[in-house]
């Protein structure tokens, strides 16, 4: 991987000029490739490289994030602290971004046994918060899913295989969700509903070809939901974990680059624009994502698809932009379609930015067999038995990983 540092240095100054405009400083510039990201020192790094790529994603893939500032109103609905049987507080709050007639409702449990503030666990949920658990004083979403027009089961409970609340509680640990509809929904609607709107300029209908889709747009409110974390003296917000699981994951992996406040990432199950390598067209590749879900990403990564080698930098570049910070990348065997090889190798691609600052990255480089983790650095591994999923095993790992960083 050959590179200069005066070209480096001129994409630098273009990234500093861009503007409304859909055409990247990098299309010009020597690619790093799906290769492992290894640079001379930490400076080097710092100053030349990591600017380079987080432009790159910021305008090429995930698409940047509207300067426009909102209002933004915390207003707490409900609290209870008699929630799972006693052991933890359930707080319900609603998140007002702007003038939006629906907020995002936060849904919160901690447990009821400490005696200090208490490390988190922060991800979006897919069919709203009634249903990661079953408990009846969950607030019910004027977005959630109505019937099963979408063909999501609209029951309360019904993702709690997801969510071993009691495990996490018991271990120490809050968790903070909230429901991605409340924020954008996820199918194609021209971006006319959810928070878009409220950003555009005047005049404006939709985002320019390098602004935010739907995945930024989830990343960037769970960075709200730390905002309100760090108002809450029951919360640690020196030790919040963000996590999702498949395209969740591809927002938790996007929120934790954008936002240095979350101190361990986590990937599960992300594959094609999470943590998985592309050029491997493994799987989903690029071309099927964009047609398959044009709202995703932004439109200049579009001109991505069934073209991977065309990418300035792959996967293995958003991990590393995580970095000094944990990250924790999981995959499932029955899962191809998320191709858990490409994981890994995307997580060993990034491990040397790690050692850059003096830390250990993915301490295996041969993948491991299944339910076999590798934990032993700042970069974690592991493959699950089963299918496209997350549950009490993957959260096991996940547990274990975050006492270890957060010295607990």
């Amino acid at each position: 991987m050959k590179k200069t540092s005066l070209l480096l240095m001129s994409l630098l100054l273009g990234a500093l000029s861009l503007s409304a405009q859909s055409k990247s400083p990098i299309e010009d510039m020597q690619h790093y490739g799906a290769e492992p990201l290894r640079f001379k020192s930490l400076k080097e790094w710092r100053k030349v490289h990591r600017p380079a790529i987080y432009n790159f994603f910021l305008t090429e893939v995930y698409g940047r994030q509207p300067e426009q500032k909102l209002p933004i109103r915390y207003e707490m609905l409900e609290q209870s602290d008699k929630a799972l049987g006693g052991k933890a507080t359930r707080k319900q709050i609603a998140i007002h971004v702007g003038e939006s007639q629906n907020p995002i409702l936060l849904l919160i449990y901690q447990p009821n046994n400490a005696r200090k503030a208490v490390p988190a666990f922060v991800a979006m949920n897919f069919k709203g918060n009634h249903q990661i658990v079953d408990d009846p004083a969950i607030i019910i979403s004027e977005n959630a899913p109505k019937g099963k027009e979408l063909g999501e089961d609209p029951t309360r409970g019904a993702a709690a295989s997801r969510w071993p609340l009691d495990m996490i509680i018991d271990a120490g640990y809050a968790v903070g969700t909230i429901y991605r509809g409340d924020v954008d929904p996820d199918f194609d609607d021209g971006f006319k509903n959810g928070i878009h709107p409220s950003f555009y300029a005047k005049g404006q209908t939709a985002p320019e070809a390098h602004e935010w889709g739907t995945i930024g747009a989830w990343a960037w409110s769970l960075s709200r939901v730390m905002d309100y974390l760090e108002t809450d003296p029951a919360i640690d917000t020196k030790k919040v974990a963000v996590i999702g699981h498949s395209r969740l994951g591809k927002t938790s992996l996007w929120a934790g680059a954008t936002d240095p406040r979350f101190a361990i990432v986590i990937s599960n199950d992300s594959g094609c624009g999470g943590a998985a390598l592309s050029i491997r067209k493994h799987g989903e590749t690029v071309g099927v994502i964009n047609k398959s879900f044009p709202h995703w990403f932004c439109d200049n990564y579009n001109k991505y698809s069934n073209n991977e080698e065309a990418l300035f930098v792959d996967q293995q570049g958003l991990i590393a932009l995580i970095a000094p910070r944990p990250v924790y990348v999981a995959s499932a065997t029955l899962d191809d379609w998320a191709d858990p090889e490409g994981e890994f190798l995307s997580a060993v691609a990034a491990s040397p930015v790690y050692e850059l600052y003096g830390l250990k990255g993915l301490t295996g480089k041969k993948m491991p067999k299944p339910d076999s983790p590798i934990l032993g650095g700042h970069v974690a591994y592991h493959i699950r038995t089963g299918k496209h999923d997350i549950n009490s095993y993957d959260w096991e790992q996940y547990i274990k990983f975050a006492n270890f960083h957060f010295g607990r």
